[in-house]
């Protein structure tokens, strides 16, 4: 008697239904993770230097700088979520940030690319600028849990293996807790350039990491490469924060006077221009951007 071999259809379904089971199953245990991690960090989320729900974390090891963020926003996890599982939004948040001078979103059947151009804190033109290309990767999308994440193999000046990685589940009183990752790969010419700004333009700049007392009792906060990841991951969460409490196209404005005002809670780490030339600058990067879609 023949045996009936399943088609390759059948097999093809029968993958597709164990990725989605795998799937599930990766975001109900990160899911789960999230959610300790946010009842574990309770008590500095409470109290702590930022005046608001967070905590900021960093390293510096094996040529990669890595920061974390873990904070409670006030939206809704409905909201956060369809807002940046996807890329549509994306360079809405990038572009907020000092050093993005352009964001272009395409995506085509082989998948998201995001286009950043990567430059000085003040206006400079595109071409001047470095170019860093983001594939965008949409992780799990649940009822409570979402990851999405940009890479990048390689950056400026010798960088490499760029991330940036969003993950958030719900939280109490109609509010949301996430964890923000942004690292990179540093190499010898990076590393070199890096030494060169902290001896010069950089050497008074530092992060939010206290380790101890100055002789007048105010911190004594890091600087050097883990004070560099520190304000950009910084900066790099309060784009996100702003854009969703201001995420209509109609709200610009909002957005970059949201960002300037979050940015100057935090003087000693975050300030280096004026609003009026920030909003100036970004006014014209925006429209430097809609004309180059």
């Amino acid at each position: 008697m023949n045996q009936r071999h399943p088609g390759p259809l059948r097999h093809a379904l029968l993958a597709l239904c164990l990725l989605a089971s795998s799937a599930a199953i990766y975001a109900a245990s990160d899911a789960v993770a999230l959610k300790e991690k946010y009842v574990e960090l309770g008590p500095k989320l409470v109290g702590n230097q930022f005046k608001r729900p967070l905590v900021l974390e960093s390293t510096d090891a094996s040529n990669t700088l890595k920061g974390d963020i873990y904070a409670v926003l006030d939206h809704p996890f409905g909201a956060v979520s369809s807002a940046l599982t996807g890329p549509t939004h994306w360079c809405d948040v990038l572009i907020l940030h000092l050093n993005t001078k352009q964001c272009i979103a395409t995506t085509t059947v082989s998948g998201t690319v995001i286009d950043v151009s990567i430059g000085k804190k003040s206006d400079q033109p595109v071409a001047d600028a470095y170019q860093v290309a983001f594939a965008f990767k949409q992780g799990s999308a649940t009822a409570d849990y979402f990851d999405a994440r940009l890479t990048a193999a390689k950056g400026p000046l010798g960088t490499s293996d760029y991330r940036i990685v969003l993950e958030a589940v719900p939280a109490p009183d109609n509010k949301t807790f996430i964890h923000l990752t942004y690292s990179y790969t540093f190499g010898l010419a990076s590393k070199i350039a890096m030494k060169g700004y902290l001896a010069t333009v950089g050497a008074d700049k530092v992060g939010f990491t206290s380790e101890g007392k100055q002789a007048d009792g105010k911190p004594e906060y890091i600087g050097g490469m883990r004070g560099v990841v520190e304000r950009n991951t910084m900066r790099y969460y309060l784009a996100i924060d702003t854009f969703l409490g201001a995420p209509g196209s109609d709200q610009l404005d909002k957005r970059l006077q949201g960002w300037f005002a979050a940015s100057e809670e935090y003087p000693r780490q975050l300030h280096e221009i004026e609003r009026a030339e920030y909003i100036e600058m970004k006014h014209h990067e925006v429209q430097r951007q809609q004309a180059a879609k």
